[in-house]
């Protein structure tokens, strides 16, 4: 299998997976980078999986299953382009002979899901869409801090060697963030040198891995010492919570620059 992220807009990735015949893809937000590989690649699209309504990760799911008659899986509760079949956490989905479990990550919207496989040519791989970036964390648009903490700490707890396929080119900005709450995490600031390194190539930073973003992703870290403690200079007084570190961080996010 195959796996390879398609640029669309500033910074997004399409993901697609193929085993040199048949192909899926996660989240196209447009269609013409998508029928390009395809084209290219001599490929059949088999399906299209969503993990969450917003339009730059669906407003290319008509025009590609109208061009291929590709099967389309979203979640069960978010308004999406129909038709489609709708899954929820603890179902699964098989596509291109891979099983793939579906997992409940509600906080970036309220019916996000993503997609996990234990086991796909030696490792893990997951579809997270907009809920785990790399050394950050999707903004709060209509879940709770508590709902995006519960959904991280899933993630979290998948094994190590998992690849995180996000859907954003977020990382040197998410960086410069985690930096500023950890300027004394000798990792982080190697991970930093390695992403400059592959945007000056013009390669992508991602797929990051579970073990990685638990050593550099301040919204992973949240019951650290040192991550509770640049929370609190930002919230004199907060209690070393990690739902409370956790809102804080987002919001300290929201207007960093």
């Amino acid at each position: 299998m195959q796996l390879l992220p398609v640029p669309a807009f500033t910074d997004n990735y399409i993901w697609l997976l193929h085993d040199g015949q048949r192909a899926l893809v996660v989240d196209p937000g447009e269609a013409p980078g998508v029928q390009r590989a395809l084209q290219d690649l001599g490929l059949t699209l088999d399906t299209i999986l969503i993990t969450h309504h917003h339009a730059d990760h669906t407003g290319g799911v008509a025009e590609l299953r109208e061009a291929t008659g590709a099967q389309v899986i979203g979640p069960a509760f978010e308004p999406m382009p129909e038709p489609l079949s709708r899954v929820g956490g603890g179902e699964q989905v098989t596509v291109l002979d891979v099983r793939f479990d579906v997992i409940d990550v509600p906080g970036h919207t309220s019916g996000h899901i993503a997609y996990y496989t234990p086991e796909l040519d030696g490792l893990p791989l997951l579809f997270c869409g907009d809920t785990l970036f790399s050394g950050g964390c999707g903004r709060l648009f209509e879940g709770t801090p508590a709902q995006m903490h519960d959904s991280l700490s899933h993630l979290a707890a998948l094994p190590g060697n998992t690849r995180v396929c996000c859907t954003h080119e977020y990382t040197l900005s998410n960086l410069k963030f985690a930096q500023a709450v950890e300027p004394g995490n000798a990792e982080l600031a190697a991970y930093v040198r390695h992403c400059q390194q592959q945007r000056a190539n013009n390669l992508p930073t991602l797929p990051s891995s579970i073990a990685l973003e638990l050593r550099i992703n301040p919204f992973l870290r949240t019951a650290e010492p040192a991550v509770v403690a640049a929370a609190q200079q930002q919230a004199p007084g907060l209690a070393a919570d990690p739902v409370a570190v956790f809102a804080t961080l987002r919001e300290w996010k929201n207007v960093f620059r």
